[in-house]
């Protein structure tokens, strides 16, 4: 895909929706690291759910650490993975306060120390927290972006690398939100709703289904 169709296609998803975010429900740093810890492998719906009745009681580390494990299990337990996803949550907390007096850090690196922090988590924090201009690749964005022709790549790192290379420079900061709602709503996985897609003459993708 040239650089042209691609100065098109975010053009075109920037008019479409000018101001695109997150669909986890946040209003701090801190809030946004422990939704997106507990999005993994659930929907933004059930995290929301869960977190409307989370943060009004513990929505800093300190408050987490004062719920308790089993607190925060009861807070949880309708999202899936919540074993797994409290325990890294509460040593996440512990850390926040250990090393960096209970601040979100903001560098990639002090971000993946944390327990349960990969690559995609980090970006996600770095870019809606605290404004950087990263990609997060999900499952959504490497599905849209191979379908389409945007960025190729062999897996999600790969992906990134390309979109941060190709994206042009004004559209960086908002590409993962586009790219990640458009596979969400339209270009989903099993049939791409090609008939109302805004690129649908600009996507590569061979095998369009046309409504």
């Amino acid at each position: 895909m040239n650089a042209q169709k691609r100065l098109e296609i975010f053009t075109r998803l920037r008019d479409h929706n000018p101001h695109p975010t997150t669909e986890l429900n946040w209003s701090s740093p801190f809030e946004l690291l422990a939704a997106v810890l507990l999005s993994a492998q659930a929907t933004d719906v059930g995290v929301n759910k869960a977190t409307a009745k989370l943060f009004p009681v513990a929505n800093t580390p300190q408050a987490i650490i004062e719920l308790g494990i089993d607190g925060l299990k009861e807070h949880i337990k309708t999202i899936g993975l919540f074993n797994t996803k409290a325990e890294n949550l509460m040593k996440t907390c512990h850390l926040l306060l250990s090393r960096h007096g209970g601040e979100i850090p903001q560098t990639r690196e002090a971000l993946e120390a944390l327990p349960g922090v990969g690559r995609k988590t980090a970006n996600v924090i770095l870019n809606t927290a605290f404004g950087q201009p990263t990609i997060a690749v999900d499952t959504h964005i490497f599905r849209v972006s191979n379908r389409t022709g945007i960025a190729r790549g062999k897996d999600v790192v790969e992906v990134e690398n390309k979109l941060m290379r190709h994206v042009p420079r004004e559209f960086r900061q908002d590409a993962h939100h586009w790219l990640i709602l458009h596979g969400r709503y339209t270009c989903v996985a099993r049939k791409p709703r090609c008939g109302s897609c805004v690129i649908e003459d600009l996507c590569e993708y061979k095998d369009k289904v046309e409504l």
